[in-house]
């Protein structure tokens, strides 16, 4: 699990181009989404599955009282030095399902965290009950047809993985993905969990040989074949889908 830990900290300054820009846009993104959402009130935001914690400031500097639940002891103890500087933060060890809130949240972010999990039903389940009427749900996670997801299921196999590491020369880890969903089941799971979906947007774009040979000039490509699928399509191989949903 430090593997895990070590890893999601690396992400954002990776050596390779195209592997911090897929991670930096999407963190950039869900900034902006904590930043910008639609709350009625900015008293209590949740996070679920805070990782290496890189959005616990953001939700801090927004909301009054942040409360940041995982399952993994590993995860948590990372973060209390984050803890020690924002008063207002409180780290959990839990599982999602089983909690009960006494009081609900106005917003709750819960990113790259849902594939991982082996029921992601009665997990959207526990994310609905955490909201309060009125509040917002931020949640992404990868498309199961992206060129990322369909690529990393080979390159991260056991007879790959090993190549794969020579070539990042970094730390390089199976995904855990296990309930990669498209985005229609997502949004449709939303809506029957009392969501209205407010808005949807995709991308980060991977393309191999490109994203691991192409550098700078490279990530210049992808760029621009993003923005020209995220107009016209397929946004199916783009790899992380962004919702935005208000609870009813």
């Amino acid at each position: 699990m430090t593997d895990i830990v070590s890893l999601q900290g690396t992400l954002y300054t990776s050596r390779n181009p195209t592997r911090r820009w897929l991670h930096t846009t999407r963190r950039d993104l869900v900034i902006e989404a904590i930043r910008t959402a639609p709350v009625c009130s900015s008293n209590r935001a949740l996070e679920v599955g805070p990782g290496s914690g890189v959005y616990l400031p953001s939700l801090c500097e927004r909301f009054k009282s942040v409360v940041a639940i995982d399952i993994e002891e590993a995860h948590i103890a990372q973060l209390r030095k984050t803890a020690d500087h924002f008063p207002t933060l409180k780290l959990m060890v839990g599982d999602l399902g089983l909690q009960q809130w006494p009081e609900k949240f106005d917003l709750v972010l819960c990113s790259e965290v849902i594939e991982h999990v082996a029921e992601p039903k009665s997990f959207m389940a526990g994310l609905a009950k955490a909201v309060q009427p009125g509040g917002i749900l931020i949640l992404s996670t990868p498309q199961p047809w992206s060129l990322m997801e369909l690529t990393a299921s080979i390159a991260l196999s056991p007879i790959i993985i090993g190549l794969t590491r020579i070539i990042y020369r970094e730390p390089v880890l199976p995904t855990g993905h296990i309930s990669v969903m498209p985005h229609y089941k997502v949004t449709h799971m939303l809506r029957e969990n009392g969501f209205e979906v407010l808005t949807s947007s995709y991308f980060g774009l991977y393309v191999p040989l490109i994203a691991e040979f192409g550098g700078k000039l490279g990530v210049s490509i992808l760029r621009r074949l993003e923005k020209s699928l995220q107009r016209h399509g397929p946004r199916g191989v783009l790899w992380t889908q962004l919702h935005l949903a208000r609870k009813r």
